[in-house]
């Protein structure tokens, strides 16, 4: 009996969870008719190995030779079915299984090589988030306390003299969406933020400082 079909068989690399689910249907299946075929079995009385004649060498005329010959035919060659359906299924499992691990080491090596990338090419931050009070402009822009910037506005880690720097752009961008970016947990992170007037204090919300080069 063939198990798989053979667009099945030519995508054996690129096998899914379905195509495992189907092999376990057709297990599931062959498994069903075996146990019928020995309840027939077991209706004659005779079981895969009892004696088909009587003491005298004749056929025996109280049970159903043919039917018994039958179940018992069957139940070989659908044992024999079930021993290579049982491979397929091990070998699609073990396919499976070695392209998932395959991918996640895939996918660990691109995210590694791309941190890696990032940390070469990423300016040195200039300064550091140490407060962030809710729901100012700060806080709504997603910004957290820890966040290094190395943007912010106009300012950069290249042109950075010191804090009067922002104050002084910030002043004069009120109601403007200023462009912040900082690194966060080894990522960049782009965030918009627009100095406003808020219930707390000045026009952001959150104290930076600067971070010794």
């Amino acid at each position: 009996m063939k198990m798989m079909t053979e667009e099945n068989n030519a995508g054996n690399s690129e096998i899914t969870m379905d195509d495992v689910k189907s092999l376990i249907k057709k297990k599931d299946e062959i498994e069903e008719q075996i146990k019928a075929y020995y309840e027939v079995l077991e209706d004659q009385g005779v079981g895969v190995e009892g004696p088909l004649v009587d003491s005298e060498g004749y056929p025996r005329a109280d049970v159903n030779i043919y039917q018994i010959r039958t179940a018992r035919h069957n139940i070989s060659c659908l044992q024999n079915d079930h021993k290579a359906i049982m491979v397929e299924v091990e070998e699609a499992l073990h396919k499976l299984h070695a392209r998932e691990k395959a991918k996640r080491e895939r996918d660990e090596a691109e995210a590694q090589a791309e941190t890696m990338e990032q940390q070469v090419t990423m300016p040195s931050p200039f300064v550091r988030v140490d407060e962030v009070t809710q729901g100012s402009p700060a806080c709504t822009a997603g910004l957290r306390v820890g966040d290094e910037v190395i943007e912010f506005g106009s300012v950069n880690t290249g042109n950075f003299q010191n804090l009067q720097n922002i104050a002084s752009m910030v002043q004069h961008s009120e109601g403007k969406p200023l462009r912040v970016t900082a690194i966060r947990d080894g990522q960049r992170v782009q965030m918009s933020l627009t100095p406003q007037r808020w219930s707390g204090r000045g026009l952001l919300g959150c104290n930076i400082v600067p971070i010794r080069q």
